[in-house]
């Protein structure tokens, strides 16, 4: 099954529980991982006992569904601080902190950025580079998360210290 289609399985039942998806990826050729990586839709921090109540859900539909032929290892998380950037509002929720962007396309010469995110601006998101503002079209971005830096662990760091 492809990842659109795991994507399309996986979303109904995550959000059913009160969650969002933030990633669906599968890993290992020999030991395949399915991995889920989740965040409340209220924002509070994901929980062991989340994971486990998501990863249950998931479990008895992907059994029912049988999705991926192969012996898989299924992996529910939490997206971490330095978590994966996969929607165009996550580039709007987090404005002003530092991102690593790669693009499927050269922009400027160049497929790698590594700045402060400015926003967004209809479907593209921007970026200020050393200096140098850059307009990333989010259909483009192959690859994009937060960078670990003293401005997130500022923002949002302070649940990790518990």
């Amino acid at each position: 099954m492809q990842k659109h289609s795991l994507q399309d399985l996986i979303e109904p039942v995550v959000e059913g529980l009160g969650y969002e998806v933030v990633r669906v990826m599968t890993t290992g050729s020999a030991n395949i991982t399915l991995q889920v990586m989740i965040e409340r839709i209220d924002r509070k921090d994901i929980t062991v006992e989340d994971c486990a109540k998501v990863s249950r859900g998931l479990s008895s539909r992907l059994d029912e569904k049988d999705p991926i032929a192969e012996n898989y290892q299924l992996e529910v998380s939490s997206p971490g601080i330095d978590r994966p950037l996969t929607k165009l509002e996550n580039f709007k929720r987090f404005k002003g902190l530092e991102a690593k962007v790669e693009s499927s396309v050269e922009i400027e010469g160049r497929k790698r950025f590594k700045g402060i995110l400015k926003g967004v601006r209809g479907s593209e998101v921007m970026m200020d580079v050393d200096g140098v503002e850059y307009v990333i079209p989010f259909k483009d971005i192959a690859k994009a998360k937060l960078v670990m830096s003293d401005e997130l662990l500022a923002k949002y760091g302070e649940d990790l210290e518990e």
